[in-house]
């Protein structure tokens, strides 16, 4: 009997075994998930092909486009750069890009010294440029410096060459320092260069540089008129000394503001001065 329990305590001691590990295995399936595939891999078929296809299709296209890139010919290069005329002047898209002047066979005066010294300009105009100076046109600055109005300088340049036959071409970019903006300018007439000169102009704030810009191009403008013997009369001593004689007087002014006297200069025919400095 003893024998027979024993049996029986076994087989059933089995039983339990198996079906506690089946249970163990069943909730070790439900929790252990295997990992996923990539979602490449999770694609129908279908979509595998049609991505496989497309980026064929992509390696196609940038073959034949990469083969259409060849080299331009020493022909098309000499094309593009004489812009068909075979006289080496610059297209005008790239002349826009560049700078450069924009027709062809144009003359970049920025860096062309073209006609200089290259013949002297007819008589009825050497006359013009020549002519005595005007004592009515001559000003003075309070400390006894003669300069000509830059408006005359134009009026000469104007009788001489007519409106649109001179004028000036920028030689360099706009220098601007702290307290002065200078600038170099060509003086260009009838297609020939004359003078070259750098103006300049004093600005007390920053407002003020542009008007101080344009007054550096009439600086430049009066300095390269000396070349052409505009006015010379203003750098001659001998002239300026008896000019100031006859047509200048010294006058002790008084500076309201400040209560402070100096001697200052001004044309006989002008008023007397009245402020800030006062006679």
């Amino acid at each position: 009997m003893n024998v027979a329990l024993s049996r029986s305590f076994l087989s059933a001691s089995k039983r339990g075994f198996a079906s506690s590990g089946c249970r163990n295995v069943t909730l070790a399936s439900r929790t252990l998930k295997p990992p996923s595939r990539p979602a490449a891999a999770r694609l129908p078929k279908t979509a595998s092909a049609f991505a496989s296809t497309s980026a064929d299709l992509a390696e196609e296209a940038l073959a034949e486009i990469s083969s259409s890139e060849a080299p331009a010919s020493q022909s098309e290069v000499e094309a593009a750069t004489t812009n068909g005329n075979g006289n080496g002047t610059v297209p005008p898209l790239a002349a826009d890009v560049f700078g450069a002047p924009t027709e062809p066979g144009a003359t970049d005066w920025s860096k062309s010294y073209s006609g200089l010294s290259q013949q002297a300009f007819p008589k009825e105009v050497v006359d013009v440029l020549l002519a005595p100076i005007d004592p009515l046109d001559v000003e003075i600055k309070p400390d006894g410096l003669l300069y000509l109005p830059e408006i005359k300088y134009r009026r000469v340049l104007n009788k001489a060459f007519g409106p649109g036959g001179w004028g000036l071409a920028p030689r360099s970019e706009t220098n601007v320092g702290p307290k002065v903006v200078s600038r170099e300018y060509a003086l260009v007439c009838l297609g020939r260069l004359v003078a070259v000169s750098r103006g300049e102009q004093a600005y007390y704030d920053r407002d003020g540089i542009a008007t101080a810009t344009e007054a550096c191009k009439s600086n430049a403008l009066m300095r390269c008129c000396k070349d052409l013997g505009v006015a010379s009369e203003l750098w001659d001593p001998r002239f300026i000394r008896e000019f100031k004689a006859q047509n200048c007087v010294e006058v002790f002014a008084e500076h309201l503001p400040t209560k402070k006297k100096k001697k200052l200069w001004r044309r006989k025919d002008q008023p007397k001065f009245d402020y800030p400095f006062k006679e």
